[in-house]
């Protein structure tokens, strides 16, 4: 027997779509409190030093926190190279985007103190909060597209065309997802930021994470509304096989106008993760209201988990819908690497991510604690 036959080539299909998902929420989990302080900055820091503090707080994690993105990038190119081919061509300017806001991350947290001027350190502040407002939007902008189908074209010959455009990308749907993202990773900044430090700062971010908390639930729950009642779902009819070759041609697909509720009328249980999406970010304001920010942090995380995961319970087995052809979707099934790739792949992966995990475990225990003025005055290494 060959090795890789030990696991089959379906199962491992399934086992990167579940891997990607984790990924995904990782990165959202773990950068998206980055990118919230980065939105807050401008805001809750009133002084200077208020603003330094701020900034601290993120500055000796950021770096580590950017592994779950490069994951992410490097899952899709390896075990999805079609999914990457029609994203990564497809989004080029909005990916391009993505990238300018997060090289405007590492540039203003050098470069931001080394001049005394006011105007200097404000237009760094103000660029700051760009790195973290323009990623934020931009995923929740993809994140609708993905729902709503991309309209892409795949040559039987299995190259892959993009036919839309930057602009067509900002539709309002897609839009409103974007808003959703950003008031979920405010939530997620500001929790962050009531964990790590004091008053004034805790204060008035704990108001800010109670208002953009109840409005993940709102735009959420809106999103969904929308998302069923105007947006036509795709299903499989047959052609599929789940071992079988890569070739998103060879399947036959129906929309219907149910949207994306077929996995979850199937399988009930499945409206749980939904749930907690809706809820957890409540429970993120309740332990807010309370001065429980850990809990916060913890909650709204959850949140975040259930709000990216219920997208891939209601696609499953669709990762991304052609709007030009639904036959062309691309499908856990049938647009992923060879059985050989994805097996190494899992074996490098079941040694590095642990090691990650592990890494970043002893990063975030090591660094633990509020971050004061007393912090900033006493370490030369301070930002």
């Amino acid at each position: 027997m060959i090795l890789h036959d030990l696991i089959s080539y379906d199962v491992l299909r399934i086992i990167w779509w579940l891997l990607l998902g984790i990924v995904l929420v990782g990165f959202a989990v773990m950068d998206g409190f980055d990118l919230g302080t980065g939105m807050l900055l401008p805001f809750v820091g009133k002084t200077d030093l208020e603003r330094r503090i701020v900034i601290n707080t993120v500055g000796p994690v950021w770096e580590g926190n950017q592994v779950w993105l490069i994951l992410a990038g490097g899952a899709i190119f390896a075990a999805w190279p079609q999914l990457y081919a029609v994203s990564f061509s497809g989004f080029y300017i909005a990916m391009f985007l993505v990238l300018v806001g997060i090289i405007l991350r590492p540039v203003g947290f050098k470069y931001r103190s080394k001049r005394e001027s006011k105007t200097w350190r404000s237009t760094w502040d103000w660029l700051l909060f760009v790195g973290g407002f323009v990623p934020s939007l931009i995923f929740g902008v993809a994140m609708g597209n993905v729902l709503q189908g991309v309209p892409f074209e795949i040559k039987p010959d299995m190259q892959v065309f993009y036919r839309g455009s930057f602009f067509g990308l900002l539709n309002p749907f897609a839009i409103l997802c974007g808003v959703l993202s950003i008031v979920m990773l405010l939530t997620h900044g500001a929790s962050w930021l009531a964990v790590k430090t004091d008053d004034p700062i805790f204060s008035r971010v704990r108001k800010i994470g109670m208002i953009t908390g109840v409005l993940t639930t709102i735009l959420y729950g809106l999103c969904g509304l929308l998302l069923n009642l105007a947006t036509t779902g795709y299903h499989i009819t047959g052609g599929v096989v789940a071992n079988g070759p890569s070739n998103p041609l060879m399947k036959q697909v129906a929309t219907n106008a149910s949207g994306w509720l077929d996995n979850y009328h199937q399988t009930p249980i499945l409206w749980l993760v939904p749930i907690i999406g809706l809820v957890a970010p409540l429970l993120a304001v309740a332990c807010l209201a309370m001065r429980k920010p850990v809990l916060a942090i913890i909650a709204n995380g959850l949140g975040i988990a259930g709000i990216i995961a219920s997208v891939g319970v209601a696609m499953f087995p669709f990762i991304l819908p052609s709007t030009i052809d639904p036959v062309m979707s691309l499908t856990v099934w049938d647009s992923s690497s060879s059985h050989f790739t994805l097996f190494v792949m899992l074996i490098v992966a079941v040694i590095f991510v642990p090691t990650v995990l592990a890494y970043t475990s002893w990063v975030y225990k090591i660094l633990w604690g509020k971050v004061s003025v007393k912090t900033i005055e006493g370490n030369k290494q301070s930002y």
